[in-house]
């Protein structure tokens, strides 16, 4: 049958569990004890190796955590498992037996087994209750005979008590001594990875980490205690890299270090009592300028824009009253730049009398871009020094300047260009020249003016007139014009003008500049003949001397063509040869000249229209004669000549070209004989044409005596010489001058007529000689000197006007002789070459009026093309 159980538990004696309890608490008390020294001893070991290395170097935010970390890991790990070893691992009676028979083995199995008879559940018939009962008062007996405090486990305590004692004191006394190092200790201990600076005696302040230096410059590092650093040690070093030490002594709290130049890169460690500050240098080339544009605005009154100048290479001229910016261009981004002060290039004082700013600005700078303000120019040339700092806060090079040379706005300058300085020419002639104007900024205006001078007395004012040609516009700094002006078409008569050019350009008030002056004489057509005859006579004579060159070269061509056998060949004669054909072509030059210039002089006798047709044909065969003789006869002896002197010619082939020459050339001498004799034949009927103009000339100043005291006798008449009117005084007196040259030219007509006769015995000079001596025309005209001198007018005049009239009868007289005896009368039988000449020459007439009147029409389009101006009109003829 199924046998009943129950279940029967005893309790240990109380005196046994107030002994296990007592051995807990006091096993508990030790080991949370030991576990909070612990803690408490690890984060203050921290918390003092932390100020300690410190104290030595900046110690960094990961050795600083790992530190707090340790620390920290006493609490958070060492404790935690300490309390559960020995609190929550002691918390049974059974935990406690076991380690009670750690120490004591049969007391703690002993305790063991009443502890676990105490828990044993077993049926009533098999367990007895007393005896387990008297078993565990036995073992409560021996329990109570001992002390279980013996059982307890070696403890730490007193040590870890003792060692966070120390570590407080010493914490306590280390932040009392440093308290600014404590607090910045604990600050930089409990936030490891804040940026909390180590707290040190020797303090800087603004020591730069970074620093860019000049590349392979020497620099200086400043390093500058603070003013409330503990303490200020008199020296400091510095190594860059592995390089030797630099050491700075403390001067006024700042220590100056000097290192040299360097090429890499580095780190500059420097020591300054406790306090360690790493620099990293770079090395680099200092900013530099690429380009530099001035932006220049000239001033208003040229009218000009803004205008953009190079100036890399350091030079900026610009006219006064300009103002300009510069743009600097860098390779690299700046910080800041600065220009100034202005320095004048002369005498290197600052300059602020001519508005011009001084004192120095800054900048307006655009990362690689930096722009001045603007920058007024005076009349000085101005030095503008400038600096700059990149971002790095590198400097340029010093000493880098722009010079300003102020210019001044000059007068503009006017040429008249392909025009001879002295011309002479009929009124109804044209020349044609260039007026070329320049101005630094611009030619406003340009023209021509012109200023007559009478010749001779007449009545009324000489010409006097303008002609604006051109306007310009601002910076149009050349102007060319052709210009063509004719007397003529300006109503002026033969007189002398000056003529010039005159510009303008935009300077507010500035007066016209002028070229120089080109004399113009405009002459009536007795003396335009009296001229062509003077330059006939001159080459007559140069044709003369041409045919005497020739002779004496056909002379040596025939010594050299008498040599009989090989002489011819000797080097010497071929040398000769060589001589006589560089002689053949120079007499082929001169002939060539002569013909161009009697070319010339028979249009301008053909223009004159007072010169006879019998001069006009000898003339024009002359210079046919010669154009045949340059052109044809004398390159044929040139020719012939170079022929014969050949080193590759036979001497009978050298012979027969030199004779061939010489043949040649006594033909051309003949024919240049013929020319001459053809020319002094003109040359006579010229001269006998100049007569008669120079009688009307001295007529018509007689005539311009008279007209020139009629002008005056209302002022004049009555008056003694010293009572008159100085401007009328001064009339008389040319006057009287112009009567003393008339006279003087006279009596030279008179010797000129002696030797006319002498040469061809014609019967009307001889007549006109007579019939002038017979007159006293000598006596006559010094009366009139007189007369003027002592201002007997009224007579003068009367006189002159005789003597004019008289001069111009005798001119008719002779003119109608002179035509008669040289065949030019109406009677004579025309034939077939007088008539192609004379159509010939009605045609060249006929072509030179047509030129003239283009010419005019020339003068006439160019005052209506005038811009802005018309010629004003002549004063008077």
């Amino acid at each position: 049958m199924a046998q009943s159980f129950r279940t029967s538990t005893i309790a240990i004696p109380k005196s046994l569990q107030m002994q296990l309890a007592s051995f807990r608490r006091h096993l508990w008390r030790l080991k949370v004890l030991e576990a909070a020294a612990a803690g408490v001893a690890g984060l203050l070991l921290s918390f003092l190796l932390v100020m300690a290395l410190d104290r030595v170097w900046p110690t960094p935010g990961w050795l600083r955590l790992l530190i707090l970390a340790a620390g920290i890991s006493l609490f958070a790990v060492f404790a935690p498992y300490w309390l559960h070893r020995w609190v929550w691992g002691q918390r049974r009676d059974a935990q406690l037996a076991r380690l009670i028979a750690r120490r004591y083995p049969g007391l703690g199995d002993r305790l063991l087994g009443a502890i676990e008879l105490q828990e044993q559940g077993e049926g009533a018939a098999s367990i007895s209750p007393r005896l387990r009962e008297a078993a565990m008062l036995a073992v409560s007996a021996e329990v109570a005979s001992r002390s279980l405090d013996d059982a307890l486990p070696a403890s730490s305590h007193r040590r870890w008590v003792a060692m966070a004692v120390v570590l407080i004191v010493s914490a306590l006394v280390a932040c009392i001594a440093m308290p600014k190092a404590g607090w910045n200790a604990l600050q930089r201990w409990m936030f490891p990875l804040s940026k909390t600076e180590r707290y040190t005696f020797t303090r800087l302040i603004d020591a730069p980490e970074r620093l860019v230096v000049p590349l392979g410059e020497a620099f200086e590092v400043w390093l500058r205690l603070a003013a409330d650093s503990e303490k200020r040690p008199a020296q400091a070093s510095g190594v860059y890299d592995d390089q030797r030490e630099v050491v700075a002594n403390l001067n006024n709290g700042v220590y100056r270090f000097s290192f040299p130049g360097q090429q890499e890169a580095g780190t500059i460690e420097f020591r300054v009592g406790d306090t360690r500050h790493a620099m990293r240098v770079e090395p680099r080339v200092r900013p530099a300028v690429q380009s530099v544009d001035a932006i220049v605005t000239p001033p208003a009154y040229l009218g000009l824009g803004e205008q953009s100048v190079d100036c890399s290479a350091g030079v900026l001229s610009a006219v006064s009253g300009s103002k300009v910016r510069f743009v600097l261009r860098m390779d690299r981004a700046l910080k800041s730049s600065t220009c100034g002060p202005l320095k004048t290039i002369s005498d290197t004082v600052q300059n602020s009398a001519n508005g011009v700013s001084v004192e120095v600005k800054d900048l307006f700078v655009e990362g690689k871009i930096a722009r001045t303000g603007e920058i007024l120019i005076g009349k000085d040339s101005q030095d503008i020094p400038f600096a700059w700092k990149d971002r790095d806060g590198l400097e340029g090079e010093a000493g880098y300047r722009l010079r300003i040379d102020a210019t001044e706005d000059a007068v503009a300058i006017c040429y008249l260009q392909g025009i001879d300085r002295q011309k002479v020419m009929l009124p109804e002639e044209t020349v044609d020249f260039e007026l070329l104007a320049e101005d630094d900024f611009g030619v406003k205006v340009a023209g021509i003016e012109w200023l007559g001078e009478s010749t001779r007395p007449k009545g009324g004012k000489p010409t006097k007139g303008e002609l604006q040609l051109a306007s310009g516009a601002a910076g149009a700094g050349r102007l060319l014009e052709a210009v063509a002006f004719s007397p003529a078409a300006f109503g002026i008569g033969p007189q002398k003008i000056v003529l010039r050019a005159y510009a303008e350009d935009f300077f507010p008030g500035r007066p016209r500049s002028y070229s120089e002056p080109v004399v113009l004489h405009v002459l009536s057509r007795d003396e335009h003949a009296q001229m062509l005859k003077n330059l006939f006579d001159r080459q007559i004579g140069d044709l003369e001397d041409l045919a005497r060159r020739e002779t004496g070269l056909l002379d040596e061509n025939e010594r050299l063509g008498a040599m009989e056998g090989g002489e011819l060949e000797k080097s010497e004669n071929r040398q000769r040869l060589g001589v006589q054909t560089n002689e053949e072509a120079e007499t082929r030059r001169r002939a060539e000249d002569i013909a161009r210039r009697l070319e010339q002089l028979m249009k301008d006798a053909a223009r004159n229209g007072q010169i006879d047709k019998h001069t006009l044909r000898k003339l024009a065969e002359t210079q046919g004669a010669l154009n045949e003789l340059s052109k044809r006869d004398i390159p044929k002896v040139e020719r012939k000549l170079g022929e014969s002197c050949e080193s590759s010619n036979t001497p009978d082939k050298s012979a027969r070209d030199l004779d061939a020459a010489i043949e040649v050339q006594r033909k051309g001498l003949d024919k240049m004989r013929d020319a001459i004799e053809r020319a002094n034949d003109a040359n006579k009927h010229f001269e006998a044409g100049t007569f008669v103009s120079r009688l009307k000339k001295a007529a018509g100043e007689q005539a311009g005596i008279v007209e020139s005291l009629k002008d005056s006798f209302s002022r004049i008449l009555g008056l003694g010489y010293r009572q008159l009117d100085p401007a009328d005084a001064r009339k008389l007196e040319s006057n009287s001058k112009q009567q003393a040259t008339t006279a003087s030219d006279l009596r030279w007509l008179q010797e000129d007529l002696a030797h006319y006769f002498a040469r061809t015995k014609t019967e009307p000079i001889q007549s006109l000689m007579d019939a002038m001596k017979s007159s006293g025309i000598d006596s006559g005209l010094e009366e009139i000197r007189t007369q003027l001198s002592n201002n007997h007018s009224f007579e003068a005049a009367e006189q002159s006007k005789k003597w004019a009239d008289q001069l111009n009868r005798w001119a008719i007289e002779l003119g109608g002789s002179m035509n008669a005896a040289t065949g030019d009368g109406t009677g004579d039988a025309p034939d077939a070459e007088n008539e192609d000449f004379e159509f010939m020459l009605r045609v060249m007439k006929m072509i030179q009026g047509e030129q003239d009147l283009r010419a005019q029409t020339r003068v006439l389009e160019q005052f209506r093309r005038s811009i802005g101006s018309a010629p004003k009109p002549p004063e008077n003829r």
